[in-house]
């Protein structure tokens, strides 16, 4: 299949800067994935939605303040001199001692020559590029008192997607309300319509509430650059998915409910731990699964998920889901609804 059969004119005005005052206030697309029946409702109608008996698979994952703005030292020894730097934490590549190192984004690169020291805050936690890996990204290695962890929160920011312009005003806006464990470079966005009210609802109507970890990559952003989409380099995640929710996932098939991932990265973890016959292992480590039309979804029975760029990965592996032209459809639709897209936007359910 061809990168243009994905593509879709978006008006920009319908990209999403900032989210809602009110989580569960976004609207929610429901598309029957068989027929492409389209109903139109808001996310706290979500409870209405799910049966009993079914399981609900959500991404725990905890995005990192993980943009810091620093400063190079030209070599003055005096701050005032020094070029700004931003720096994006993409990996821990941490060797098993007592170093810290990360495989980083820079900018300017040509101002992160091996060597160069970056200093951020008052000194608080300096960094010195040791590397640079086959890609361009930097490697730095950190230095720092206290927590590592601790000293993030302090100077780091959200390193927010590059279709949003607008300051984040509350950056737990930019993390689901039961993120637990940090690792992501982005949002699972799909979960960042659920507040723990209506987890509470969802649970008393008799669904299973799950969680998985999949820590997601800038690479999430990085565009299909290939004609032929079977020629893209898929990124790698690192995932983990817990006997305890693999032994639920296994139980709710086998009593014949729905099991339904909250985002592609849900998706992507169950895709990757099931075999022919949808039964789900427990596993931690990377995937780069690349799911696109052909793909035979073998333990996923719904999906919920935002709304995803023109010809990007996303909606390749929702048009997988739901059929290319049910999907199209059901973006074109949403536009002519004026549904909000992206990140801050609004989503779907598809069932």
């Amino acid at each position: 299949m061809q990168k243009s059969d994905f593509y879709f004119e978006l008006p920009a005005e319908l990209i999403a800067q900032t989210p809602l005052t009110s989580r569960e206030q976004s609207r929610l697309l429901c598309m029957d994935r068989v027929t492409g029946t389209l109903a139109h409702h808001h996310f706290y109608e979500l409870p209405k939605l799910l049966k009993e008996g079914d399981c609900l698979v959500l991404n725990d994952s905890r995005v990192l303040p993980a943009r810091l703005i620093g400063s190079v030292d030209k070599g003055t020894g005096s701050l005032s001199s020094a070029c700004p730097v931003e720096v994006v934490l993409l990996r821990d590549v941490s060797p098993a001692n007592d170093k810290m190192v990360w495989e980083c984004l820079t900018k300017p690169g040509k101002k992160t020559k091996p060597g160069t020291e970056i200093v951020f805050g008052d000194r608080e936690l300096t960094a010195t590029v040791i590397g640079i890996t086959d890609g361009g990204n930097r490697l730095l290695e950190f230095s720092y008192k206290g927590i590592f962890m601790e000293v993030l929160e302090r100077l780091g920011k959200m390193p927010l997607p590059p279709y949003i312009h607008e300051e984040l005003e509350d950056a737990e806006r930019y993390q689901t309300v039961y993120s637990s464990e940090v690792g992501s470079a982005a949002a699972p966005t799909a979960g960042l319509h659920f507040t723990k009210e209506l987890l509470d609802e969802i649970a008393s109507k008799g669904v299973d509430i799950r969680y998985v970890t999949l820590h997601v990559g800038l690479g999430t952003f990085r565009p299909v650059k290939t004609d032929n989409i079977e020629d893209h380099d898929m990124h790698a995640e690192y995932f983990i998915i817990s006997e305890e929710t693999a032994s639920a996932v296994n139980k709710t098939k086998s009593n014949g409910g729905r099991v339904i991932a909250v985002g592609t990265t849900s998706c992507r973890v169950l895709e990757s731990c099931s075999d022919d016959n949808g039964l789900v292992s427990a596993f931690s480590g990377f995937t780069d699964i690349f799911i696109y039309p052909g793909y035979k979804y073998k333990c996923l029975d719904g999906l919920i998920t935002n709304f995803h760029l023109p010809e990007s990965t996303l909606i390749m592996l929702v048009s997988a889901f739901a059929g290319r032209k049910n999907t199209l459809n059901a973006y074109d639709a949403a536009i002519k609804e004026k549904y909000r897209f992206f990140s801050f936007g609004d989503c779907m359910i598809i069932v």
